[in-house]
């Protein structure tokens, strides 16, 4: 496949856009499973404070 300096020139533009595009996506779902593990590291953090209160006050 030979290609003119034009449509190598084109081809590169368009694989560059795509990575781009690829990276911003990569970014937004690494985001959004950091966010969901944050939250879900809070709420077991606050259930195990809550279990742990209440062993204490029933042992007492």
């Amino acid at each position: 496949m030979n290609l003119t300096p034009q449509q190598r020139k084109d081809r590169d533009a368009q694989r560059q856009q795509d990575a781009s595009q690829a990276m911003k996506e990569h970014r937004a779902n690494e985001k959004a499973f950091y966010d969901n593990f944050q939250r879900l590291k809070a709420e077991r953090q606050a259930r195990e404070a809550a279990e742990s209160r209440k062993t204490k006050s029933a042992s007492k």
